[in-house]
């Protein structure tokens, strides 16, 4: 079924949707719920659905997207038919299939993931398209998750440019405080999250609509159970409502970091204020449930605040702040955030501090497990271009997401030389025979007279240090998100995407 007719419709919507909110911070949007109904956005839910691999993963119900368009009627119907369940009233949230995903790294422990039924899919989808361009304009600059135009990378950014010097002098942020949340996600209250929720939209069926996929209940080992508390991970509309929930954050820190619908150069004035005034200030960053706060201030003040966050957590949003984990740390010895190991180091040419970016040792270590696991597993009787096959992806990857770190060229140059020897070992196992100049003269490639890679037939193992490695382009804070004025402009909305979840797959 095409959409391409809807996506007009839809996205001028969605626009008038984000202009109408934008001139009027505190309207309350009624009569959402024909709209969500209306075919043009059900079949423009369908196109994205049914393009995601998730199409093709069943929930409680067992259909997938091949199921709907093998019938009879096909995709047509089944959205006639989620649209009249809508609209008649008698459309009820089914409860989502729970699958434990491992967390990397961490050997038996798990992350619980929601799979909700794919007619849920389509209706949280065409709730996302409606509902997300009204909260888009309450949400801070300085929050990255899981928004339009924006990724992991711009929220580094962010914070390396906070570390760097300008012309006033040094960065004025000697602390960082590590915030993390005690089970974010399974914490959030229902009742707090509907009031936020109620701040922008007023339309009753739309309401009651996501206060049951909230209690929608969750399939363990053949039992539902109905959770009080949390929002389940893998919802569409999840990570839109998580960053409601978590915009009191924002809100707390939106004196000195920024706040919507203003220029930076007004939270700028601020902290400048502030700081004549001897009082501590701090600048916030950040991605769903991960955030870091610097502190312009002594380590007695970074406490106070660290302590003061927890109380504000605990009556605000009714979560618990992970003091053990939560750690206060000088931004020269350095902390991690979204997978980057972030430090202020002297310039090698001025010597003046600046904010850097490396990849953890950890995280070398997990992809060097990684690896070793995935070639030891492979049986010897398969050929080559399998492991190849398996082992391209991954590095490819795991190559976008880090090379814009410092020193990355060598790191890569590193693990480039433990990947070869790892491949050769099992090369040596499948071809006992076999001594190592015929095995490097049946299965590798000389690479600009320097490097040596395996290959077979047309499959080369690619190098970590292919295509590079570069400086993340700087980017204004207010981003261009496709609904306002600076849509224009050219975006990597998709590829921010794409490594977003790359590093949420690979995140422990």
């Amino acid at each position: 079924m095409s959409g391409g007719m809807n996506i007009p419709f839809v996205l001028d919507m969605q626009r008038k949707l984000y202009r109408w909110s934008s001139d009027e911070p505190d309207k309350v949007f009624a009569d959402l719920f024909n709209l969500i109904c209306d075919r043009r956005t059900l079949a423009e839910a369908w196109r994205r659905l049914a393009r995601n691999r998730g199409s093709r993963t069943p929930g409680t119900d067992g259909m997938t997207r091949r199921t709907v368009e093998q019938r009879a009627g096909g995709a047509a119907r089944f959205l006639d038919e989620i649209r009249e369940a809508l609209r008649n009233g008698t459309y009820d949230p089914e409860p989502v299939r729970q699958r434990l995903i491992p967390k990397p790294g961490k050997p038996g422990a798990f992350r619980p993931l929601g799979i909700p039924t794919l007619t849920d899919r389509l209706v949280q989808m065409a709730m996302k398209l409606i509902i997300e361009p009204i909260f888009e304009t309450d949400f801070y600059p300085t929050s990255y998750g899981f928004r339009k135009g924006r990724s992991t990378h711009d929220a580094l950014e962010r914070i390396q440019k906070c570390l760097h010097p300008s012309v006033r002098g040094p960065s004025v942020y000697d602390y960082a405080i590590e915030g993390d949340i005690k089970g974010c996600f399974d914490a959030i209250d229902h009742h707090v999250m509907m009031e936020g929720v109620r701040r922008r939209i007023g339309d009753r069926k739309v309401l009651r609509l996501i206060f049951a996929f909230l209690k929608a209940g969750v399939m363990i080992e053949g039992t539902i159970r109905h959770p009080v508390t949390g929002s389940p991970q893998g919802g569409i509309i999840s990570p839109m409502l998580s960053n409601i929930y978590l915009t009191a954050i924002d809100e707390r820190y939106g004196r000195w970091s920024m706040r919507p619908r203003e220029p930076s150069s007004r939270a700028a004035g601020r902290r400048t204020l502030d700081r004549k005034n001897g009082k501590p200030t701090f600048y916030m960053v950040r991605y769903a449930d991960d955030f870091v706060v610097l502190v312009e201030g002594t380590r007695e003040q970074a406490e106070a605040e660290r302590q003061a966050l927890a109380e504000f957590l605990k009556t605000e949003l009714r979560m618990e702040l992970s003091m053990e984990k939560t750690r206060i740390t000088e931004t020269k010895e350095g902390f991690d955030f979204l997978g980057y190991r972030v430090v202020r180091t002297k310039a090698l040419r001025t010597g003046r501090l600046v904010g850097n970016l490396f990849i953890p040792r950890s995280k070398l270590n997990d992809l060097r497990h990684r690896i070793k696991v995935l070639v030891k597993s492979t049986p010897t009787g398969w050929p080559l271009t399998k492991v190849v096959g398996t082992l391209n992806p991954i590095l490819l990857g795991w190559r976008n997401y880090y090379r814009y770190a410092t020193q990355a060229c060598r790191d890569f140059s590193h693990l480039d030389k433990w990947i070869w020897e790892r491949v050769g070992r099992w090369l040596r196992k499948k071809h006992r025979k076999a001594t190592w100049r015929e095995l490097r003269r049946r299965f590798t490639v000389n690479v600009t007279g320097q490097r040596h890679r395996w290959v077979e037939g047309t499959k080369r193992l690619r190098l970590l240090r292919d295509g590079g490695t570069m400086r993340y382009p700087h980017q204004s804070i207010e981003k261009p998100n496709g609904w306002n004025a600076q849509s224009r402009h050219r975006q990597r909305e998709s590829v921010g995407d794409f490594w977003d979840a790359f590093y949420r797959l690979t995140s422990d």
